[in-house]
């Protein structure tokens, strides 16, 4: 303890000092040397590239799949100028297992395009009421549609958000048999078109309306909606449908009962609100509610004559003895009209310019001639006045007078009474009885 600073300690003494923990010398990282790998670590990540490479192996070959799978196709034969109608009902459509039942109420919409093209051919239509109800594509093939279409649907299952393809291959044909001359088009305002596209009711309004035709075999040619027309929606009332049109056509002649519906005579009447001239019963009641206001025949069993075809000439008009166009025409200058067109309104301008300035500015009187087309009795009875008016302003103020009550700004006309002048006017009400 008494040595000095720099006594050397021997052996002993060292044994006394105190033991200090050993600390590394600290390094960057850039020169710490890189931590030995183990065989673990090596593994591991070994066995978790072999796991991607199998993943995407099986995606690959899963989209390769997906990819050569085509979709069920069903071929279909319209024909044109006949309704075609065609049901998609979601047990044709969805893809079960053989044990497993397509529960009816599975909600499934469709979307339904021509290949290769965003919406349907112009000639088709689809619709569908709701998602657990089938969906319908129906229309008329005219003779510019023939040949082959083919029109991709999908199916969405609401429930299950399964996603199904199907194709309809569309061999668009000529009808067999002879022409449907005789044509008639009703409007049946009982029914929506979803409900007289199935088979069903279409074959019981056709045996209805037979009893209204001349005997002969009735075929479907067109169903359309009446909201496609122009109708308009039904309110959400019960009973209240959108309406529906269905033309007909037949190789039979129209009745007479028919003919006399669609006679001018009954269209008169209907457009005076009376009931139409139909002579016969009607068979259609009580299942289908025709608008017998709405029916129209077309009977093409009379060829349309030709329209002329007008002849070409050479060009040149033929001479008439009344018209007698000028083979000539003089030159004529124009610039004395835009000369007088220009110059004569300027000139009224500045002339009515000038007559107001000489009347504001020329005409003034002034003073001094007012004064002096004035008669001296006039003036000096003004004067007297304006001096004795004057003389009376300053005796008034000049006089040591209480104002009048009337003039203080808060006098009460019934008690006499004043506020004393201390009292600040604009804190005290103007009726005083407030208090």
């Amino acid at each position: 303890m008494g040595g000095t600073p720099c006594q050397k300690l021997g052996p002993a003494a060292l044994g006394h000092l105190p033991q200090r923990p050993f600390l590394p010398l600290s390094l960057p990282p850039s020169l710490l040397p890189p931590a030995p790998v183990t065989v673990t670590h090596r593994g591991r990540q070994a066995r978790a590239i072999m796991a991607a490479a199998l993943i995407w192996i099986l995606l690959a070959v899963l989209l390769a799949g997906l990819g050569d799978a085509e979709a069920p196709q069903t071929t279909l034969q319209p024909l044109v100028g006949r309704v075609f109608v065609h049901t998609l009902d979601q047990e044709a459509v969805l893809r079960h297992p053989e044990h497993i039942d397509v529960p009816p109420t599975t909600p499934v919409t469709y979307h339904a395009h021509l290949q290769g093209h965003p919406d349907l051919p112009r000639w088709l239509r689809y619709t569908q009421r709701s998602p657990r109800q089938p969906g319908f594509l129906y229309g008329t093939p005219t003779p510019e549609d023939r040949g082959r279409q083919v029109i991709e649907v999908t199916a969405y299952n609401r429930d299950s958000f399964d996603t199904t393809r199907q194709r309809l291959v569309l061999l668009i044909g000529d009808p067999e048999g002879p022409l449907l001359p005789y044509q008639a088009e009703l409007l049946v305002c009982s029914h929506d078109v979803e409900e007289v596209l199935p088979s069903t009711p279409a074959s019981r309004f056709l045996t209805a309306l037979g009893g209204l035709w001349e005997p002969g075999e009735l075929q479907l040619l067109n169903i359309t909606s009446a909201l496609d027309r122009g109708g308009r929606v039904p309110l959400p009332i019960e009973g209240r449908k959108e309406g529906v049109y269905i033309k007909v056509g037949s190789t039979s002649p129209f009745s007479t009962c028919l003919k006399m519906v669609a006679s001018p005579d009954s269209h008169a009447r209907c457009a005076q609100g009376q009931p139409p001239l139909l002579s016969c019963y009607d068979t259609l009641a009580p299942h289908f509610r025709v608008d017998w206001c709405n029916v129209s025949l077309v009977d093409k069993s009379v060829p349309e004559p030709a329209d002329e075809v007008p002849t070409p000439g050479d060009g040149i008009l033929e001479h008439d003895p009344f018209f007698c166009p000028p083979t000539e025409a003089t030159d004529r200058d124009f610039l004395t009209d835009a000369l007088v067109t220009l110059l004569v309104p300027l000139l009224v301008a500045l002339l009515l310019t000038a007559l107001l300035a000489y009347v504001m500015c020329c005409r003034r009187e002034g003073q001094l001639k007012r004064d002096l087309a004035t008669s001296d009795i006039q003036m000096v009875h003004h004067c007297t006045i304006r001096g004795n008016t004057e003389e009376l302003r300053q005796m008034a103020s000049s006089r040591e007078v209480p104002r009048p009550l009337s003039t203080l700004p808060m006098f009460n006309v019934r008690t006499g009474e004043r506020l004393p002048p201390q009292v600040d006017s604009a804190q005290v009400p103007l009726i005083l009885d407030q208090h």
